[in-house]
């Protein structure tokens, strides 16, 4: 299988789509990785859709990404004696560490990190921002709030603070625990919530090491204070937008959505943009057009990956709207002003051997007509670089390792194949031949692109761009014999 664009597409599995033949038709309709949401189901649950993903894998031939999205702290209210109750702006509300049950005047909040971390003035949003309170008197146990926007607070609705750093890990204990089993189960991907500072990632990556990548989900404006860093840090980022547009005023997540995409871009990270992307499709078989805008207005800015949540785990048409995405995606890149934006927003290169390299391709790409470039990496490092030039010809990323061609699934424009660790560049660009007419990329006559490390089989070592011409090989024959002089 093989995908007509550059853009990828992640879907969230649950009730509606976590059958094996649901994953096999959202796999088809466009799904190029697949999440596991640990906040919902249990360890037996996603085993079992795990599984189901590696059979339909199996199936297709084709590589499929799986990403294990970690819970992350959730900060929220506890009890009230009759479920709920009204509060009026203007007046007090008292949160404290009393686990007696909440009324109009009163509720416990059983979070002592919160009141460690209250100033003066702060703003605690509760319910996704629809009540908010003011603090004028705290103490390590308690706060006086004046309820600035008012109505029904009811139990366990969630807290956030976005004026105040958190000294908490993101790492609760339920988070530890199903870190260790999504890694068990083999996950390519791992996001991590709650990421307020650049030590968060060391922690992460300190539990998972090599076993799978890693990435931030960046929705708190914490994190954005120190975004450079957290990327650099990262294998790859979400722009998580829903707690990001709680947390800071809404006008406010579109610029920093932007400034986001650039900073992945310039690391040559992949960047997922995230949440209520095609959020009426939960039950409408049809996007409306201002979520159609947002998707676009995504990939005309460069993202690696769009994602559906709800739309595809609890909506009523996830294949419909995993087609929508699609269909989306390949309209917008069809435009040439997609090019156009691509080519004016391009980073610059980095000072290394790697960065000068993909940045060749780069330009090779856009003098010759190439049927496809190509990236011989290990550990998928050439083929994020070479993604991150945003070449108009397919990247086909070429590794020995199923692990790192599960992860370049949800890298832009990466069409990951299995192939044997090279030895030399005459069985190098034999292969690359054999591979672009094997898979429909070129034709006899057509130019191809190759970057690769040397010496062979050694990570992070991109140093080689090759230009050829595809040439048909004798019984046995190079394809250096039969080539115009290549460099």
């Amino acid at each position: 299988m093989r995908r007509r664009r550059h853009a990828k597409i992640i879907g969230t599995l649950g009730p509606s789509s976590n059958s094996r033949e649901t994953i096999a038709k959202l796999h088809k309709a466009g799904i190029d990785v697949f999440r596991l949401n640990f906040s919902h189901g249990t360890h037996e649950d996603h085993a079992r859709t795990h599984g189901f993903i590696r059979e339909v894998e199996k199936e297709c031939g084709r590589p499929i990404g799986i990403l294990a999205d970690l819970q992350g702290p959730k900060l929220r209210v506890g009890l009230f004696a009759d479920g709920s109750a009204e509060l009026v702006p203007g007046e007090r509300f008292v949160l404290d560490m009393d686990e007696t049950p909440g009324d109009a005047n009163r509720a416990p909040l059983m979070h002592p990190e919160i009141f460690a971390a209250l100033t003066d003035g702060a703003q605690l949003l509760v319910n996704d921002g629809k009540i908010r309170l003011k603090v004028i008197e705290f103490d390590e146990r308690s706060a006086v709030t004046e309820v600035m926007v008012g109505g029904t607070i009811s139990s366990h609705k969630g807290v956030n603070v976005p004026d105040l750093y958190l000294p908490i890990s993101p790492l609760t204990e339920k988070d530890r625990r199903d870190l260790t089993y999504a890694l068990s189960l083999g996950v390519d991907w791992v996001a991590i919530s709650f990421v307020q500072r650049p030590s968060d990632m060391t922690e992460l990556r300190d539990l998972v090491g090599t076993s799978a990548a890693i990435m931030a989900k960046l929705e708190k404006p914490a994190a954005i204070e120190h975004l450079d860093d957290i990327v650099q840090l990262s294998d790859g980022v979400m722009v998580a937008r829903g707690d990001l547009g709680v947390e800071m005023p809404q006008e406010k997540v579109p610029v920093v959505q932007k400034r986001i995409v650039r900073s992945a871009r310039q690391e040559g990270k992949p960047v997922v943009v995230a949440t209520q992307m095609l959020e009426s499709m939960i039950h409408s078989p049809v996007p409306t057009r201002a979520e159609s805008s947002d998707v676009a207005t995504a990939v005309y800015d460069g993202a690696d990956t769009v994602m559906l949540s709800a739309e595809t785990a609890a909506g009523s048409f996830p294949v419909e709207a995993a087609t929508a995405m699609n269909r989306i995606i390949t309209e917008v890149e069809r435009d040439p002003y997609y090019r156009e934006t691509l080519r004016a927003s391009a980073p610059a290169p980095g000072n290394s051997a790697a960065d000068a390299i993909s940045s060749s391709l780069g330009h090779v790409a856009t003098v010759l007509p190439l049927a496809a470039t190509f990236t011989y990496t290990e550990s998928g490092f050439s083929a994020f670089r070479a993604a991150r030039e945003r070449p108009e010809a397919p990247v086909i990323g070429c590794t020995p390792h199923m692990f790192t061609a599960r992860r370049l699934a949800l890298v832009w424009g990466v069409h990951a194949v299995i192939s044997e660790t090279m030895t030399s560049i005459d069985q190098m660009v034999d292969d690359a031949i054999n591979i672009t007419l094997r898979e429909g990329f070129g034709e006899m006559g057509m130019i191809i692109a190759i970057t690769a490390g040397m010496p062979f089989g050694r990570a992070g070592t991109t140093n080689l761009l090759r230009v050829t011409r595809l040439k048909e090989l004798p019984p046995g024959g190079s394809a250096e014999l039969y080539l115009g002089q290549s460099g």
